[in-house]
């Protein structure tokens, strides 16, 4: 089979860091929900061990490619001997705090473990996946999760499932240079999970990015005509805002200005690669019968 693999985006609904620890690394807590958008890869099996990467990204060696090294990382840990020509089609901004580089990398470790026949566990893909960066396994696990410690310690959560207008107004932002900012708050009073449930949490990291990165601004500040308590998404720079409806957010969407990239989504506490893993193995045992 030679489909399109999704590898949607996630959306921060809130961030806190509670401390910093010895080694410089932040104490989190966060929550992560999908969309159902995001970028989408196609896979072909090859014979030989090599991996191929097609993609058009500006200023991103291919053997740097977070989707190369996760290919690469599954071979050699599962000992295939087979290789991948991987089509990547980019939807979402690169460094705009969708996850989109993570998700790509947890579609090719969950998509080529089924091509390949590797055989590994859930558990054992999101241990490859944290070793390629802290976000890889929640979108392995493709369920919304309220994350602590540095990201890496998960809890799985029903938030509602809205709809979004997520906007992405054309800078990106470098997470270390928000999370070395003196200015960052890094002492948040830990909330529980029905205390965000119910409302509690904001992005920490909001104040810090807008004032470095007026874009980011602009465009809370537009959304804030539309919508309640527009927010950013991680350290940014895409910022979103809840709707009831699908046609609440469209039309919306209509009035984004145009110099900004913009789109409507639903929330998704199951991910949409694994509802499309789940049917992939479906097809397979039917036309294995």
């Amino acid at each position: 089979m030679n489909e399109w693999w999704p590898a949607p985006a996630k959306l921060n609904l809130f961030l806190h860091i509670t401390g910093r620890r010895p080694d410089g690394y932040h104490d989190l807590q966060t929550a992560f929900q999908f969309v159902d958008y995001g970028d989408k890869l196609k896979f072909t099996v090859t014979d030989d061990s090599n991996i191929v990467l097609n993609a058009d990204l500006a200023n991103v060696p291919a053997e740097d490619n977070l989707i190369v090294r996760a290919a690469k990382l599954l071979q050699s840990t599962s000992h295939c001997q087979s290789g991948a020509i991987i089509q990547l089609e980019k939807n979402l901004p690169m460094g705009g705090g969708l996850g989109g580089g993570s998700s790509d990398a947890a579609t090719t470790l969950v998509a080529l473990n089924r091509l390949w026949q590797c055989g590994l566990k859930e558990d054992q893909l999101a241990s490859l996946g944290l070793q390629l960066g802290a976000d890889v396994p929640v979108f392995v696990r493709g369920h919304a999760a309220w994350a602590e410690g540095v990201g890496e310690i998960f809890t799985r959560i029903t938030p509602a499932e809205p709809w979004y207008l997520v906007i992405f107004p054309n800078c990106n932002v470098a997470t270390a240079e928000i999370f070395s900012a003196a200015q960052l708050t890094r002492d948040c009073e830990p909330i529980t999970i029905a205390g965000f449930l119910a409302g509690e949490g904001s992005n920490i990291c909001e104040p810090v990015v807008k004032n470095l990165y007026p874009p980011v601004a602009q465009a809370l500040d537009w959304l804030a005509q539309y919508a309640t308590i527009p927010r950013m998404t991680g350290t940014g720079s895409c910022v979103f805002a809840r709707f009831d409806s699908a046609q609440q957010a469209e039309n919306v969407l209509e009035n984004v200005p145009e110099d900004w990239h913009a789109f409507t989504a639903k929330g998704c506490n199951e991910s949409p690669l694994h509802v499309f893993a789940k049917d992939f193995e479906r097809s397979l045992n039917v036309t294995a019968k």
